[in-house]
């Protein structure tokens, strides 16, 4: 702290010396890294929260269990036996008394219509394949939720580290206004003093509402990060769990995304939809819905099963005791054959073959709605990416360098005696207000090539950059990081 008795000579030195300071700053807008030991990088989190998602678990529970059962509807139904005493007389329940009393065993076998229990079992089948390709869109979806959070967090950090930055150039401010006013050989007000106070406050302000918003993403990482399993593959995971998150430090380094198909996204003309559609066909979430119809239409075959009839054989043994002269009776055996006959077609059969066709039309129309979905979702995503670029470029290129010669040139000019405190301030605010923007831009880019990268996941042209297996999806790129799959 300077003295209030300081010569013009001292204290224009130490104005010189803050205007050292203060230049020296301007261009240091990087925020000091800092290395925390439980460092959550992008990719990591991404990969923890696809590793550990219990839906994903519970899926492949799902597809297990109907391709066992696709097995088993497959098999005839379990025969039924009888065991009965027929027409035994109840005068005196004399086994031997009547000829026609008998003790009895049959069997009886029933064959259900057509081809329905192989039909049943392709339905089943066809059913258990949407599974995989429901996981690789629920793992893609994953990564752009984490990813987005995982960004958020990353701008609220940063921004508390360029406000912390800025914080000291304000306390230096305080004290220059404060020795100038005291030794009054400038022209510094008593306003000009509160003036630096009050914007430090605002600092102080707003890290308070960042350090709110940062608890609030980090709460919302722990709720894909944490795992309550006892399991011990586990491990590498319960580092993120319990106080170690509400401390958690993200890598200083922001993520740069590749695109999945940048040709087409940064390309300036705009495909007609028609001509987009092959980039969304193969996208798992289009292809489960393709899974679906098929298994539908499985539906209608069995609807047509219906005219046939069921067939029935039944056998049985009766066995006869001697009559009452102990001569040896003949045991008897009788076999048959039932069936129904289905003929009141038009108020049954007909009407569940309609019901069929309808609801396989209508799983049809799902897929429309979802290519559009895509496809809007696709041209929001492109615009809102190229009109980022444009403002991206306009502050690296002009908007930063401008703010920041303002900045120093207000200094060099107050410290001069020619220029405004307050004016010195404003231009200060200007520089954090604008370097936060930046951040902003820059961060809000990284969330929209996810997003894309999401939307453009099945693209025909990037089949040599996709490998989708039946359990897992992952998509690398060399030397960067994968939006989809977090993997480097």
């Amino acid at each position: 702290m300077l003295s209030h008795r300081v010569n013009r000579k001292n204290n224009t030195k130490y104005a010189f010396a803050i205007v050292s300071l203060f230049c020296s700053t301007l261009y240091a807008t990087e925020p000091t890294t800092v290395h925390a030991k439980n460092t959550l990088s992008f990719e990591k989190a991404i990969k923890h929260a696809q590793k550990n998602d219990p839906w994903l678990t519970g899926s492949s529970h799902k597809q297990s269990a109907m391709e066992s059962m696709s097995e088993a509807v497959n098999i005839l139904p379990a025969p039924k036996v009888s065991l009965s005493f027929a027409n035994l007389p109840v005068n005196g329940f004399d086994f031997s008394q009547e000829g026609m009393t008998q003790a009895k065993i049959g069997v009886a076998q029933m064959f259900p219509r057509g081809e329905t229990l192989a039909i049943k079992s392709e339905q089943l089948k066809i059913q258990s394949e949407v599974f995989p390709f429901q996981r690789q869109d629920r793992k893609a979806k994953v990564a752009v939720t984490v990813g987005s959070i995982w960004l958020d967090a990353y701008r609220v950090q940063q921004s508390i580290s360029l406000i912390e930055n800025s914080r000291f150039l304000f306390e230096q401010l305080v004290d220059v206004a404060q020795a100038s006013y005291s030794s009054a050989v400038g022209k510094t007000r008593q306003q000009d003093i509160v003036r630096a106070q009050l914007e430090l406050t605002r600092l102080e302000e707003r890290l308070d509402m960042l350090a709110q918003q940062q608890n609030r993403y980090q709460g919302m990482l722990l709720q894909w990060l944490t795992l309550l399993s006892d399991n011990s593959s586990t491990k590498e995971v319960t580092q993120f769990n319990n106080s170690s998150l509400h401390n958690m430090q993200l890598s200083q380094q922001l993520p740069q995304l590749e695109l999945v198909s940048d040709n087409l996204v940064y390309q300036q003309s705009w495909l007609q939809p028609e001509k987009l559609i092959p980039y969304f066909k193969g996208h798992p979430s289009v292809i489960a819905i393709d899974k679906k119809v098929r298994a539908s239409k499985t539906t209608i075959k069995l609807a047509k099963q219906k005219y046939q009839p069921e067939w029935g054989v039944n056998a049985s043994y009766g066995y006869r005791g001697d009559d009452p002269m102990g001569r040896s009776r003949a045991d008897l055996f009788s076999v048959g054959v039932t069936f129904d006959l289905p003929l009141f077609t038009k108020s049954k059969q007909d009407k569940e073959l309609q019901s069929a066709i309808s609801t396989t039309e209508a799983v049809k129309t799902e897929k429309l709605l979802l290519l559009r979905k895509l496809l809007g979702s696709y041209a929001s995503a492109k615009g809102r990416l190229l009109r980022l670029k444009d403002r991206q470029e306009l502050y690296k290129i002009k908007l930063l360098p401008q703010i920041q010669d303002q900045a120093e040139a207000s200094l060099t000019a107050y410290t001069n005696d020619d220029g405004d405190f307050s004016e010195v301030v404003r231009s200060r605010i200007a520089v954090l207000n604008a370097e936060i923007d930046a951040l902003i831009i820059d961060v809000e880019e990284q969330k929209i090539l996810l997003e894309i990268n999401y939307l453009l996941l099945g693209s025909k042209n990037n089949r040599h950059k996709t490998e989708i297996s039946r359990n897992e999806m992952n998509l690398t790129n060399s030397g960067k990081y994968a939006a989809i799959s977090g993997d480097k």
